[in-house]
């Protein structure tokens, strides 16, 4: 009797098991011809991967797991919609919370520092790559993948098919962290303005060049001026020639590390990352994993004449050229104030709003026509006169899951299968339509976006471009994101209050980071925090020793060369034909 007993609760549970696969299936089946179109893969092909994720998920089925990340369109998609079909398709319920982007990365600081869980998996910008790697506090995706993750691990994943796996990898040549969204950093321009012969005609007589996409700071800046001091008006509506923003918020010091003094020349040249200097303003020689020093005092270049000239311009621009209240502006509020349609162009722009400033006329944008084709377009941003060829000409955010080993390993492993959910190839092409943060060739090369490629702005020839290498993130020289970035926006806060010179920020930056560094150097000689690769600062020379010499450049004497501009059409028609 006990035997027929456990026969049939045996046989109940198979077909419950059998019920439930099918329910999943059927829940993935919906998703698919409802939301998850268009796809790289055939309908067929997107059910296959889908029921792998069913069979995967099974031993976490009714777990509840949390994860965090930014707020940009991506990852609000992400967590309204994308939640609910994994929860429907895998059983896993997962709660993904939006921050902004400080309390992201202060959330990854302070797990690493308590090896508590506070969250089973980030989005955390690659830009701590050169943390994660000398930390070794984070699982390491390659080993993952080939261990003990193995059976959690999509077969479709296709990581050759990702576009920033190389600025996640560490210089061991490991993967830390994997892709979910991608944008750069780029030159936004109201073309039709540009393209108005009344205007083109005044800015030549002017300045004695053609108005078209800057080049240079200098063509920016006398474009900024025409628009605001010249135009001054397009339709009865007041304008400006630049956009920007300064609040002392921990953006502002983002706004800065991400290769803004690189854009005005400060660093060495080498891609993705100057060497021995960074963009940063760091200096680490070829070869070694030990920071040397960021004053220009150490080797370094963060407080040198090009740094110093990079933070001027900002704060110049921002008083002269910007809307009123910019000035006041954090990250979040500057990039939609764009769409208010006053604005002739922002130098740095970051691509990952791409998605707002396509909405229609009806929800608020007044940059695009009545047909919702875009009136702007975007281009590599200008280069200050500080820059050389060779040297790295802007940034690019690739922001990545990261899993701390503080994280439980069967948490790990659930917050795994939906991190590869949102990037698989089934979901990736209709969350780049929504999102427009691209992360895999195959999506940004699908038909649907050369269809949609007009209504875009550039966004899409960009990153079909072989030039969109040449953007990249905080490379390796930065040995502590959270700790050494947390010092650039009250520094830089201190020039917008008018409380120091651009001089004595950067001065004062320069040697907080030196005396940070100096604490990381001591605890990994005593007890290895850092994996022998913390800093090892050069002893101070005075800065004859270094400027123009191996070190920071040396001041020039004209910091303001003739305005150079190229036509945008031109521009784009070299990106097509690469």
């Amino acid at each position: 009797m006990r035997k027929h007993l456990m026969t049939v609760a045996v046989s109940i549970a198979l077909f419950a098991g059998s019920q439930s696969a099918s329910a999943d299936s059927t829940a993935a089946q919906k998703w698919i011809d409802n939301e998850f179109q268009p796809s790289t893969l055939s309908k067929s092909d997107q059910m296959s991967e889908m029921e792998w994720f069913i069979k995967a998920a099974t031993p976490f089925k009714g777990m509840e797991i949390n994860v965090l990340s930014e707020g940009i369109p991506t990852h609000s998609y992400e967590s309204e919609v994308l939640t609910k079909a994994f929860e429907e398709i895998t059983g896993i319920k997962v709660n993904h919370q939006i921050l902004g982007e400080g309390e992201v990365v202060q959330a990854v600081q302070t797990q690493m520092q308590t090896k508590r869980n506070l969250y089973d998996a980030y989005v955390n910008d690659s830009d701590l790559i050169g943390t994660h790697s000398r930390l070794q506090l984070a699982y390491v995706l390659s080993d993952q993948i080939a261990g003990s993750w193995k059976d959690v691990t999509n077969p479709g994943l296709d990581l050759d098919d990702f576009m920033g796996t190389q600025f996640t990898t560490g210089p061991d040549g490991k993967l830390y962290q994997l892709p979910d969204q991608q944008f750069a950093n780029l030159y936004w321009f109201r073309k039709d303005w540009f393209d108005d012969k009344d205007n083109q005609a005044k800015f030549k007589a002017k300045y004695g060049y053609d108005l078209g996409v800057p080049v240079n700071w200098s063509a920016y800046e006398d474009i900024a001026e025409f628009f605001s001091k010249d135009v001054k008006e397009v339709n009865g509506t007041k304008i400006y020639g630049h956009m920007d923003y300064g609040k002392r918020a921990p953006d502002l010091g983002w706004r800065m590390t991400d290769a803004w003094l690189s854009m005005a020349g400060a660093g060495s040249k080498g891609e993705p990352n100057g060497v021995p200097i960074d963009e940063w303003g760091i200096r680490m020689e070829k070869g070694s994993c030990n920071p040397a020093g960021a004053s220009v005092t150490r080797g370094g270049a963060a407080n040198g004449p090009a740094a110093v000239y990079a933070i001027r311009k900002w704060d110049e621009w921002l008083r002269n050229y910007a809307p009123p209240g910019a000035a006041s502006f954090d990250f979040y509020q500057s990039l939609p104030a764009l769409s208010q349609g006053n604005v002739a162009q922002q130098i740095f722009w970051y691509t990952a709003f791409t998605a707002d400033m396509v909405k229609p006329k009806s929800e608020g944008n007044n940059t695009v026509d009545d047909a919702g084709n875009p009136l702007w377009r975007m281009a590599p941003s200008p280069h200050g006169p500080y820059w050389e060829k060779g040297q790295k000409v802007g940034y690019q955010d690739v922001g990545s899951w990261t899993f701390l080993k503080s994280t439980p390993e069967d948490r790990a492993k659930a917050a795994w299968l939906y991190a590869q959910f949102v990037v698989s190839k089934t979901v990736d092409v209709k969350k780049s339509h929504v999102g427009l943060t691209f992360i895999r060739d195959s999506s940004v090369n699908h038909e649907s976006f050369t269809e949609r490629a007009p209504k875009l702005g550039g966004l899409v020839e960009f990153y079909r471009s072989p030039d969109r290498v040449a953007w990249s993130p905080t490379g390796i020289n930065v040995p502590d994101y959270p700790k050494l970035a947390q010092i650039w926006w009250q520094q830089i806060g201190d020039v917008n209050s008018g409380a120091f010179t651009p001089q004595e920020a950067m001065d004062r930056l320069a040697q907080e980071m030196d005396t940070t560094m100096a604490r990381m150097q001591s605890a990994d000689e005593r007890a290895n925090v850092y994996g022998g690769c913390g800093p090892r600062l050069n002893e101070e020379k005075d800065a004859s020793e270094w400027l123009g010499k191996g070190g920071a450049k040396a001041k020039l004497e004209n910091e303001k060369p003739q305005g150079e501009t190229v036509n945008y059409d031109d521009l784009v028609a070299r990106w097509s034909s690469k």
